[in-house]
């Protein structure tokens, strides 16, 4: 079932076993595909449900309240999905195909969440968080005719966007570095583009990340926190202000 699927959903789906297993459940269902996203923290379907004004942190809690956590220890062998949750992930493949797409990316399975509404994951984002199937799929409208009208000018080919619409394709442009393309993405090159996002209430941080990779020794940063905090945002500040030229 997983060969379409682009590296973030997989993560996704190997990050809704880990969730399952945390929360003491024998099972995947699809709010465990849910955590599964909100932990990747990135991709397009995390970018959509923060455009619609859903805070990732808050859906988190809502979802670990809806289904509780059990006390009893789960096998770390294979946990069964449940009917519910094989129904989405072969759901977005239907998704992808509606969007001409050769891979299936996050925001498919965040569709594939909403198609149907009788699942707890479409329930807590309906319910909880006003974000339904024909938000998701105009937010993601939007997001692509500004790709499409961005790279118009440059790209003279005429050839239709692919799944991530440069976050989660596989690239068919040659890359100097094609097997990092395929685990990251190019910050600063998406700052060059202007496909950044403005990141205010964060120069403290941004300065201090700065300050750490200038150093001779002990130079490598990490940042650390919950999914939804500005973990992102941070590195994407950064990224802008080296395209800038304003870290010294």
């Amino acid at each position: 079932m997983e060969g379409n699927f682009s590296n973030r959903v997989r993560d996704v789906i190997s990050y809704s076993r880990e969730e399952a297993v945390r929360l003491g459940h024998d099972y995947i269902g699809t709010e465990h595909l849910l955590l599964g996203l909100i932990r990747e923290g990135e991709g397009i379907a995390v970018k959509i449900l923060r455009n619609l004004g859903c805070d990732l942190l808050e859906l988190k809690e809502a979802v670990e309240d809806t289904v509780r956590s059990t006390s009893s220890s789960t096998s770390v062998g294979n946990i069964p999905l449940t009917k519910q949750a094989e129904k989405v992930l072969k759901i977005t493949y239907l998704e992808a195909k509606l969007y001409k797409s050769d891979v299936i990316g996050t925001e498919h399975l965040l569709l594939s969440l909403l198609r149907d509404d009788e699942n707890i994951a479409a329930q807590i984002l309906q319910q909880g968080f006003s974000v339904t199937y024909d938000a998701v799929r105009n937010e993601l409208d939007s997001i692509i005719s500004g790709k499409a009208s961005s790279s118009s000018g440059s790209s003279g080919s005429g050839g239709r966007l692919s799944s991530g619409y440069g976050q989660e394709s596989s690239e068919s442009e040659k890359s100097n570095t094609p097997v990092l393309d395929n685990f990251g993405r190019d910050l600063t090159e998406l700052a060059e583009n202007d496909d950044l996002d403005p990141i205010i209430g964060r120069e403290q941080e941004i300065k201090r990340v700065a300050q750490v990779l200038s150093r001779r020794k002990k130079n490598n940063p990490v940042l650390i926190g919950e999914p939804g905090v500005g973990k992102t945002a941070i590195a994407e500040g950064l990224a802008s202000r080296i395209v800038e030229r304003k870290v010294s």
